[in-house]
């Protein structure tokens, strides 16, 4: 017999299969209309313009994933009532229930080491508020940490239980605490020291939903990302050693070589 938990489980991924399906739909109408601007771009260079480019943070789980192998095969846009049915199954953000005057601890056990996360809910209390929620429900057990870039910027990215860069809680979580890390140079960008843990958004405002990024080497990036969190010492040594190893197939940004699985995930209050 399923058991009620097992039933909401399926639910909840026959929810996110719908989502991505839309999702989907979306990113290709997307890069559609980014192909049109990348023209009207290239008549701007032509002319002397200039234009900054940055490598994104993305949470794939709202804009396709991080990890590009080619477009997708294309699924069938969801009919209107369908679009009405998941508007109403989306799931809101959790009630703030932390402590904002407090610190909590979020503990990664994962098979290249324990790694203990500082989050200070009185600077970032939604954000600690959602970890704690998704922790509680064992969300993140069992999940990889899908993305490691060596170049340019020094992160591990978790938090996607799908393990593709493509998952999320089904809601969204506004932006915190964004000059924690000071005011951005002429380059746009701050500094994120190694050991930051911080979120990744689509590079749209609140749009944070799951995934998050484990700074290793000091990191330059704009100050759009919610820096939530510190590593102790063991856990970025831990998470430099999946760097050292370097990302499969020899290249600068995708899955790590050594592969990081979240074995459990827990969030107290100190």
């Amino acid at each position: 017999m399923v058991s009620s938990d097992q039933r909401r489980r399926q639910l909840a991924r026959e929810k996110y299969v719908r989502q991505q399906q839309r999702r989907e739909e979306k990113r290709r109408k997307d890069k559609r209309r980014n192909t049109v601007v990348a023209a009207v771009l290239a008549v701007v260079l032509a002319s002397g313009g200039a234009v900054y480019a940055s490598v994104a943070l993305s949470d794939g789980s709202k804009k396709g994933s991080d990890n590009a192998a080619g477009d997708t095969p294309t699924t069938p846009a969801p009919s209107p009532s369908e679009e009405e049915s998941e508007k109403e199954s989306e799931n809101p953000e959790p009630k703030l229930t932390v402590d904002q005057k407090a610190s909590y601890d979020m503990a990664l056990k994962t098979n290249a080491g324990d790694i203990t996360i500082a989050m200070d809910a009185s600077k970032t209390p939604r954000t600690v508020n959602s970890f704690k929620h998704l922790a509680d429900k064992k969300y993140f057990d069992g999940s990889k940490c899908h993305r490691l870039t060596t170049q340019n910027i020094y992160v591990l990215q978790c938090g996607d239980p799908q393990g593709t860069g493509t998952g999320g809680p089904g809601y969204t979580i506004p932006d915190e605490n964004l000059d924690a890390l000071g005011k951005a140079g002429s380059d746009g960008a701050v500094t994120f020291p190694a050991g930051t843990v911080a979120m990744a958004n689509t590079g749209q405002p609140g749009t944070g939903g799951s995934q998050f990024f484990l700074v290793y080497k000091d990191t330059k990036l704009p100050p759009t990302y919610t820096p939530f969190g510190k590593i102790d010492a063991a856990g970025l040594k831990a998470v430099q050693e999946v760097a050292a190893a370097g990302v499969e197939g020899g290249a600068g940004d995708g899955a790590p070589k050594k592969a990081v699985t979240i074995e459990k995930a827990t969030v107290t209050k100190k």
